[in-house]
């Protein structure tokens, strides 16, 4: 359904950001991509959704497509009306509009009655944003702010969402109220995602298919199942020793990364 083909990415003409990158989302399924800070996870969403030219990034080589069209060289704009929306690390509500200002801004390429019916579909995922409805979002909480970012993104109607660190923040408790919610709108809605994620045992254990990055390059990919089991997985990202127990502070502090993976 979307396949990145091998694409590099520079900034300012000069900086190689990303390195070859392969990915493809699956229809109807969650894909995730995990890595560590800079590793070039949320570029490669940027990448996806258009919002690089913005940013004095660009494609420089490689192919983005969604189903058969090819969409690495769209804006932002044309790449959401066919059907691609991204909700962005932190959230970025607008504070000083209302909830439902919020969703009716994020339907703008919606006709009115779609708006609406987009709304009663987002209520009807995210109740606690009904009783919100009229709040000033910039007073929502963190919890809050995240569902209606994902709301907001699921006006445009679209066929993948793009979630960048859903859980940043939050109490393990709304992550998985979250998380959950996400599940149940791939299952009943057919939706695709493919979710950038620090917490990667959440991760994994929502999505279908998986892929590591490190310094601008995939790693490994394989089976959610698979990668949950491999034991570089396990001790680099899952916080786990190779008897599956749970890594000592001062292990992980220490531990030098075995680069097998990178030949």
């Amino acid at each position: 359904m979307l396949s990145i083909n091998n694409i590099e990415v520079v900034y300012d003409r000069v900086i190689l950001v990303l390195k070859g990158v392969s990915i493809d989302v699956h229809e109807g399924a969650i894909t995730t991509l995990l890595g560590a800070n800079g590793a070039g996870k949320t570029t490669t969403l940027k990448a996806i959704s258009g919002v690089l030219h913005s940013e004095r990034g660009e494609v420089t080589k490689g192919t983005i497509h969604f189903g058969e069209r090819r969409i690495d060289g769209m804006r932002a704009n044309e790449v959401t009306r066919l059907g691609l929306a991204q909700v962005f690390e932190g959230r970025r509500v607008f504070e000083h509009l209302t909830t439902e200002e919020n969703l009716i801004a994020g339907g703008h390429v919606q006709s009115g009655a779609a708006v609406r019916q987009g709304i009663d579909m987002v209520y009807t995922y995210f109740p606690r944003l009904r009783e919100r409805r009229s709040q000033q979002a910039g007073y929502l909480s963190g919890g809050e702010q995240q569902m209606l970012a994902i709301g907001r993104a699921l006006m445009s109607r679209p066929r993948i969402v793009l979630l960048d660190e859903p859980s940043l923040g939050l109490a393990p408790r709304l992550v998985e109220e979250i998380f959950g919610i996400v599940e149940r709108l791939v299952k009943q809605e057919k939706l695709s995602v493919l979710l950038v994620e620090q917490n990667a045992a959440l991760a994994l254990a929502i999505a279908e298919h998986g892929y590591v990055m490190e310094n601008g390059r995939i790693v490994l990919e394989g089976p959610a199942d698979a990668l949950r089991d491999n034991s570089d997985v396990q001790e680099f990202y899952l916080g786990l020793n190779e008897g599956g127990m749970r890594k000592s502070y001062h292990d992980t502090k220490h531990y030098k990364r075995r680069k097998r993976w990178l030949h």
